[in-house]
């Protein structure tokens, strides 16, 4: 990943969370056809808003650009995907929930801290309309997409490395310390590209975003293709 200076950091972040909006609101509810109309043919997967040059994202583009060629058909399909993966009272194969994969007996009592502590730090209260658990995948990703907001808002340095680090630790600490698991069994047991594909980019992204806010990035000219 390259990015030239600020503005193309903020330009990339804006892509970023644009990604994570969509594909969070795709782990919470089951998809209706306004959704699957604005995300597959309306230009966000033709023309993704971000390249990145992780093996996992362009896997992830990859399967999305191959998982809805029949729009008139695609709906009925992801919405019985949903269910299988993610739904209650059903045994889901892929629960998209932390508390699902975090071993409570292990001794990093770090990883086992409630995420509602964080979004109370914040003074995060609107979560509670979604009637959605707060470990929930698409509750978290909503949360990221905030916090990444107000880093972009920042233009004083010392605030911006403050939101850094806590961009980072709310990652770390929330989101790829399950989100691996979680990844590997959409991989499995997924029946359409389209869900596996959202969960490659959801992993890919929330890389990407922690590796911008960990400055291990190269900055620098880019081409003019590659510009966002």
């Amino acid at each position: 990943m390259i990015i030239k200076n600020l503005k193309d950091e903020k330009s990339v972040l804006k892509g970023y969370n644009m990604l994570l909006y969509f594909a969070g609101s795709l782990i919470m509810y089951e998809p209706d056809d306004e959704c699957v109309v604005d995300f597959w043919s309306r230009g966000i997967l033709k023309r993704l808003p971000v390249r990145s040059n992780n093996p996992r994202f362009i896997k992830a583009a990859s399967q999305l650009r191959d998982s809805c060629n029949d729009i008139s058909v695609c709906r009925e399909i992801l919405q019985n995907d949903f269910k299988r993966l993610f739904s209650t009272p059903f045994p889901a194969l892929a629960p998209p929930v932390k508390s699902f994969y975090m071993d409570k007996s292990a001794p990093d009592h770090s990883n086992n801290e409630p995420v509602a502590d964080f979004y109370n730090s914040y003074g995060w209260k609107k979560r509670t309309r979604y009637d959605i658990p707060d470990d929930n995948l698409g509750i978290e990703l909503l949360f990221l997409t905030l916090l990444v907001d107000k880093y972009i808002s920042f233009e004083d340095e010392a605030c911006r490395s403050e939101m850094r680090n806590e961009i980072k630790r709310f990652i770390r600490q929330h989101v790829l310390s399950w989100l691996p698991q979680w990844n590997l069994r959409m991989q499995e047991y997924s029946n359409t590209e389209g869900y596996k594909g959202i969960a490659n980019l959801i992993h890919a992204s929330c890389e990407d975003i922690y590796e911008v806010m960990d400055k291990k990035i190269q900055y620098g000219d880019q081409p003019e293709e590659l510009r966002n």
